[in-house]
């Protein structure tokens, strides 16, 4: 009879500990929900907000296209359908909103990028992080990027006023693979007339190719960045 406390104890801490583990989702799991988040942001017709409500960015309904489409559109991404393109080895999706200014980042070349953006948490549904307000103005995100043999490296700066709103956030000069997608696409110069527009994009990211939050909790964001060469 004295052993029951014991007994009782011992089968209640089992069933805390059976239902702690029943609580906590598996790798597969996270990406399993990653990925229907995805899907069902494509097909959402979303506009992104920000906290007073007032309309940031309209994605719209996305079309996503295959490489061969885009590689047949002459690597261009038809906005009057909302076309994305789908890159299959890396599952980031791309819409080139504008092209840019200013030349292609060529092999063995490198450049300092003034970075802009907007962060839309897919799975908590919200803007997590942005630059494009008066408050980031004087300290953008400045990223340093090099072009070896076709594939794309990149760090952020820290020297200028102590990094941007992304170092700053997430602690980590790394920048997110899905970033550097684009700049086999896009031109990185400065705007010289009112003509002329600088680079940018729109992009979903997972979070194997997202920033290192996003990548150890298993997230997708939304991304509107525009890329701008810093002068020399």
């Amino acid at each position: 009879m004295k052993k029951t406390p014991f007994i009782l104890l011992a089968a209640l801490l089992l069933t805390c500990i059976l239902d702690s583990c029943s609580d906590t989702e598996t790798y597969a799991e996270q990406k399993k929900k990653e990925t229907t988040a995805i899907k069902s942001f494509l097909d959402r017709d979303i506009c992104v907000r920000d906290g007073d409500g007032n309309i940031v960015c309209n994605v719209g309904k996305i079309m996503a296209i295959s490489e061969e489409q885009f590689q047949e559109q002459g690597y261009t991404t038809d906005l009057s359908s909302n076309q994305y393109v789908l890159f299959g080895n890396s599952g980031v999706y791309m819409q080139i909103v504008r092209e840019g200014v200013g030349e292609k980042l060529e092999r063995g070349k490198t450049a300092r990028v003034i970075c802009r953006f907007i962060e839309f948490n897919i799975l908590g549904d919200s803007i997590q992080l942005r630059n494009d307000v008066n408050y980031w103005h004087n300290n953008p995100d400045i990223m340093n990027i090099s072009n070896n043999s076709g594939s794309f490296t990149a760090n952020f700066d820290t020297e200028v006023n102590g990094g941007g709103a992304m170092y700053l956030r997430y602690g980590s000069t790394s920048v997110p693979s899905g970033w550097l997608v684009p700049f086999s696409y896009i031109r990185i110069g400065r705007q010289d007339s009112e003509n002329e527009g600088i680079a940018k994009v729109r992009l979903i990211v997972p979070h194997s190719e997202g920033q290192t939050e996003a990548a150890s909790n298993v997230y997708p964001c939304f991304y509107e960045i525009t890329f701008q060469k810093m002068r020399d």
